[in-house]
């Protein structure tokens, strides 16, 4: 359904004004596009024929299409184009003409052999801020290669830093490579180049390689490694090294996540779970102290020790699921689930973004773009 109009702002959105014009799918480029969409920003989200983004096809469903789609592209407005027909393209082509921002996430190649590419593109549209989003960037080896995240993971090193009892790599929790890796710097370099053409009145191609963007998370064992010092595979204080950080399992069979790093902090940690002084020394033999404190946190329930701990300066925490998480008071009452995306009569919590609450659009609910729409154009002058 057609995103509704942004509710009035007291001050003008950051974005206002800006034209993006996205050609991405899954959930690199949209998650980007719609950063840029709730700091104001017009979205005008290009999808193949028939199919569409195939994010439209995950489970579950949502209304007219998947709850994927419905989180990640709330508040575009949509356009259906086949650019491999002729007329799609030069429709596609003229609204590039006129965009400030276009975002797409093919392989190196494939847009300039649909006449779609940054040097086509900028000869007649010089401000244009154009933002590849790939796996392995525009050039190199890899370029050409296909992968997902659990791949960049691997290959940058990230994926072999944390491992089971077992020994085996652990599978991550989150797309750490398409968010942090993509999404994130796409915004953040977009918002740069904005700022950058502010004074050159030019645009400009950026680069956005996920696989190259994951060695910035992996700062401390880069530190370490270039040092002299290469990380152990669970290891290190922050990967499973250090009795100090780590997950112990509760009587109940939930866990307990602690990471009483500092003195002050380990040092309380160790009184409220009934460690020994004589004990507390875990530079001496790190596995004995975390086998100790294993065998103390094993001896009471999960919310045994939320009492025991509770009121005390000591960063540990019982393990959440996502659906308490997402019902826990304590981000409720920031206001994280507040807005919606609906559907016709279908309606879900929105997703919570990285944005202050003054340079965001203030709309409650929002829809996303139908898909089947040819030929619309920018819905501003």
């Amino acid at each position: 359904m057609p995103p509704e109009a942004a509710a009035p702002h007291p001050t003008p959105l950051p974005l206002a004004g800006v034209r993006v014009l996205d050609f991405s799918n899954l959930l690199p480029g949209p998650l980007a596009s719609l950063l840029l969409a709730d700091a104001g920003a017009e979205v005008l989200k290009v999808e193949r024929p028939g199919t569409g983004d195939e994010l439209r096809g995950y489970e579950p469903a949502f209304g007219s299409t998947s709850g994927n789609f419905a989180l990640l592209n709330r508040g575009k407005r949509g356009l259906t184009a086949d650019l491999k027909d002729k007329g799609d393209r030069a429709h596609v082509r003229e609204l590039a003409l006129s965009a400030d921002v276009l975002i797409e996430q093919f392989r190196p190649g494939v847009m300039e052999r649909l006449g779609l590419g940054y040097a086509e593109l900028s000869r007649e549209n010089p401000r244009l801020i154009y933002c590849s989003i790939t796996g392995y960037g525009q050039t190199g080896t890899r370029s050409q290669q296909a992968g997902h995240d659990l791949n960049y993971m691997a290959e940058t090193g990230l994926l072999g830093l944390t491992r089971a009892a077992d020994g085996a790599p652990v599978l991550p929790p989150v797309l750490a490579a398409d968010i942090a890796g993509g999404a994130y710097p796409a915004v953040m370099n977009i918002l740069l180049a904005l700022q950058q053409r502010e004074a050159s009145g030019r645009g400009c191609h950026l680069d956005v390689a996920m696989s190259d963007n994951l060695f910035t998370l992996a700062y401390w064992g880069l530190a370490g490694g270039h040092a002299g010092q290469w990380p152990k595979p669970g290891g290190e204080l922050v990967s499973g090294g250090s009795p100090r950080y780590q997950i112990y399992r509760t009587a109940d069979g939930k866990y307990l996540a602690a990471a009483p790093i500092e003195e002050r902090f380990w040092q309380v940690f160790c009184e409220r779970i009934g460690l020994p002084a004589h004990e507390r020394d875990d530079a001496r033999d790190p596995d004995a102290t975390r086998a100790r404190i294993a065998d103390l946190i094993a001896g009471k329930t999960a919310e045994a020790w939320r009492t025991i701990f509770a009121g005390a300066d000591v960063c540990v925490c019982v393990v959440a699921s996502l659906e308490e998480a997402a019902a826990d008071p304590a981000f409720r009452e920031r206001g994280l689930f507040r807005r919606s995306v609906t559907d016709d009569a279908a309606r879900m919590t929105a997703l919570p973004l990285p944005i202050d609450e003054h340079l965001r659009d203030q709309t409650q609910a929002r829809g996303f773009p139908d898909q089947g729409t040819r030929r619309t154009g920018w819905s501003s002058p």
